[in-house]
Order: structure tokens, then C-alpha cells, then sequence
């Protein structure tokens, strides 16, 4: 008797392709506009904001930054709607694959990475230099929540908790000696996340940041006291500058003055671009990196300022929706600890503009001159997106 073969007819095809459709269409209609819109609008705004604080930056091509930070938009938001088109489960399937992916990456950037201004962060591609540390504060995380999600039942016990501060170790300590301070510290606020969010008892948090407090004296004072620094001398003065900050207004403190004096002159609608003279004149350093937060309050006051904050709290405030609508523990620990990295970078670029926080190189999201940061900040909203569409009740909303 001869086998029988299935054909597909135009009928079958054509019901196919509409299914696709309606999938499609539902996931477009299950998405957290609000966030999506705060994100575009945080974007928009820095990107006009780059616009006249980096005007004066290249003789001749005032546009030099816009059209650069543009092209990085650009590549975000595609990684954006492909991430969104992913599966957060496949992260949890392959997380041992992420862990040791990231830190193959990690020790290649001492083989080959770039250096400038004294660290060893970037890997040059000739068309694009790419900063590693800045894609690993979301691989870390998927990677991190996979186990956390994998012993979810045994978070009680000491054990699991421990696995996790010591897997979380080895690429804070390879960011820590690139050197670069601040995403170490953002892999430490990650890891803090993604702890709370698998419900580690608060005793073994309090154990664990008595601990951190410790070895942070100890590098800080009492291993330099004894002859065996390890922070190297620029980031020694940036941490006393930060506590005597009178201490050398020229030096090791003037960033930092010439930020607060930038903040304060915007008054309450700015000075605009051509006054803007802390900008303009470049007596504000970094000022569309590290200082871009002063330099937009410098232009735009502070209610363009407080504009930019608003939509941050929107993000923020979304993505712990997105934590309380997860699926699964895994999505949960992962939305955890995007939304805690994104918050600790918000508070610490914008503190440190203020003179609230240390000077530690962290880019404020979404908004500093840089295309690793961009990109990589992109990509996590798009993880945030993709673990929203697929959260609890979505699926039945949808089909309402």
C-alpha cells in the first residue's frame, strides 16, 4: 500500500499565515506601552539634549554626536523588537552557556581589549568599539537568575545564596580590574536584585552586606594603610574627593564643583544652549558623558531635569509591574534585576552630578554619548518587554 503524503493546499497555507498574523498581532497588542513610550520619550530627549550640549564638541560638524548617537538608537531598537521576539525561557535553558560566554568575554578584553585613559574596557571592531561591561550587566542577570530560578524551593538555606554571591564574583572581580568601579558596583546592585526577587532571607542579605562594607573598608583604607593599594591613584582621589569635597577645588574635586555649579546656574528653566556657558565653554569635563546630567540641567533647568527623572520613574515604576506579572520565577529574577541595575545607575549618575554620590564613570541610561551603553540599555527593556508579553493573564487579555 503506498504511504500517504500530506500536501499542504492554498487553504491550509493561507490559515497558517493568518495564525502567524494573529500571533504577531497579539504580542504587538500585549506590549507595555507606557513603558515603551517613557523609554522613546527618554531617548527623544537625549538626544535633542545631545544636540546642543555637544554643538561646540567638533569644529565644524556640530552634529557630529547626534548623528553617532542616532545610528546607536537605531541598532537598540532593532535589538529591541528582535529581543521582544524571544522566548525568555530559552535564556533560563542556556544560562550556564550565558555565564561562561561572558566571562570568555570578559578575559578577552585583557587579550585584546583597547586602552584608554587608563583602562582596558573596550574591544575595537574598526566601525564600532565595544565595551563589554556594559552587555554583561544583562548577560550576568540572565545568567545569575537561571540558577537562582533552578533552586528556587531551596532559597531558605544558606547554600543556594552562597552559589550565587560566588558566581557572581568572578566577572565583578574581571570589570572591578579593567579597572571600572562603577559597573562593578552595577553587577553588585544586579546581584542584590536578583537575591530579593528569589527570596533570600533578609538574614543572609544582612550577613552579605556586612561583608561587602568590609572589604570596602579594606580597600578603601586599611590595605593602603598598610602599604598594598588597590585602587589606583585617580580612583583613591575621586572616593576622598567625594568626602572632603573642599580639598582641592582644582584638582581631584573639580569635576564635581564644576557640575553643582552647573545644576545650580539652570535655574528653573535653563539657560538655554548658547548660555550655557559651564557647557559651552568646557569648563564642565565629560560633559556629554559621565556630567551629561549637568549639562542638560544646565540648558534645560529643572523642569527639563525633572522631566528626564519622571520618565525614569515611569520605566522603573513599569518594570517592577513586570517583576509582579512574571510568568515564572525566572522571569521574575530577571525583570529583578534589570529594574534594581537601571535604578543604581539612575541614582548614582544623577547623584554624582550633585555631589551626593562618587564620581565612578557610571553613563546616565539611555542619554550619555556612547553606543554600548545605548544598546545594551535597550536590549534590557526589550528582555523586560518579552517576559510582559508573556506574564500571567496576558495571553487571556489579548484574546478579549
Amino acid at each position: 500500500m503506498a504511504d500517504l503524503v500530506y500536501t499542504p493546499t492554498e487553504r491550509s497555507r493561507a490559515r497558517a499565515r493568518r495564525r502567524e498574523l494573529t500571533q504577531e498581532a497579539s504580542l504587538l497588542a500585549r506590549l507595555d506601552w507606557l513603558m515603551l513610550g517613557a523609554v522613546l520619550g527618554i531617548v527623544a530627549f537625549g538626544v535633542w539634549s545631545i544636540a546642543g550640549i555637544t554643538r561646540h564638541d567638533v569644529v565644524g560638524s556640530p552634529d557630529y554626536y547626534v548623528y553617532r548617537q542616532l545610528v546607536f538608537v537605531a541598532v537598540g531598537l532593532l535589538g529591541l523588537v528582535v529581543v521582544i521576539l524571544i522566548d525568555p525561557d530559552i535564556y533560563r535553558r542556556f544560562h550556564r552557556q550565558i555565564y561562561v560566554g561572558t566571562l570568555l568575554l570578559f578575559a578577552f578584553v585583557f587579550l585584546a581589549g583597547t586602552v584608554a585613559r587608563g583602562s582596558k574596557r573596550w574591544i575595537d571592531l574598526g566601525f564600532f568599539r565595544f565595551q563589554p561591561s556594559e552587555f554583561g550587566k544583562l548577560l550576568v542577570v540572565l545568567a545569575l537568575a537561571g540558577f537562582l530560578a533552578d533552586r528556587f524551593r531551596r532559597m531558605g538555606g544558606w547554600r543556594s545564596s552562597l552559589t550565587a554571591v560566588a558566581l557572581a564574583l568572578p566577572p565583578m572581580f574581571l570589570v572591578f580590574v579593567q579597572p571600572d568601579i562603577g559597573s562593578a558596583l552595577v553587577y553588585a546592585a544586579a546581584l542584590v536584585g536578583v537575591l530579593l526577587i528569589s527570596g533570600v532571607r533578609w538574614l543572609h542579605l544582612t550577613v552579605y552586606a556586612v561583608v561587602a562594607v568590609v572589604l570596602a573598608l579594606s580597600v578603601l583604607w586599611w590595605l593602603p594603610s598598610a602599604g598594598m593599594p588597590v585602587l589606583k591613584d585617580y580612583q583613591t582621589s575621586r572616593l576622598t574627593g567625594f568626602f572632603h569635597p573642599d580639598q582641592d577645588p582644582r584638582g581631584s574635586t573639580y569635576n564635581v564643583a564644576q557640575s553643582i555649579t552647573a545644576v545650580g546656574s539652570g535655574g528653573p528653566t535653563g539657560r538655554g544652549v548658547v548660555g550655557a556657558t559651564q557647557t559651552s565653554l568646557d569648563f564642565l569635563p565629560e560633559h556629554a558623558t559621565d556630567f551629561v546630567f549637568a549639562s542638560l540641567a544646565e540648558q534645560r533647568g529643572f523642569f527639563g531635569a525633572g522631566f528626564l527623572l519622571v520618565l525614569y520613574l515611569l520605566v522603573v515604576w513599569r518594570g517592577l509591574k513586570v517583576v509582579a506579572s512574571a510568568r515564572d520565577p525566572y522571569s521574575a529574577i530577571v525583570a529583578g534585576g534589570i529594574v534594581f541595575a537601571l535604578l543604581f545607575q539612575i541614582f548614582v549618575n544623577v547623584g554624582m552630578t550633585i555631589g551626593i554620590a562618587p564620581v565612578t564613570g557610571i553613563p546616565l541610561p539611555m542619554v550619555s554619548v556612547g553606543g554600548s551603553s545605548m544598546i545594551a540599555n535597550l536590549l534590557a527593556i526589550g528582555v523586560l518587554q518579552a517576559i510582559y508579553v508573556r506574564g500571567r493573564g496576558r495571553t487571556r487579555i489579548a484574546r478579549w
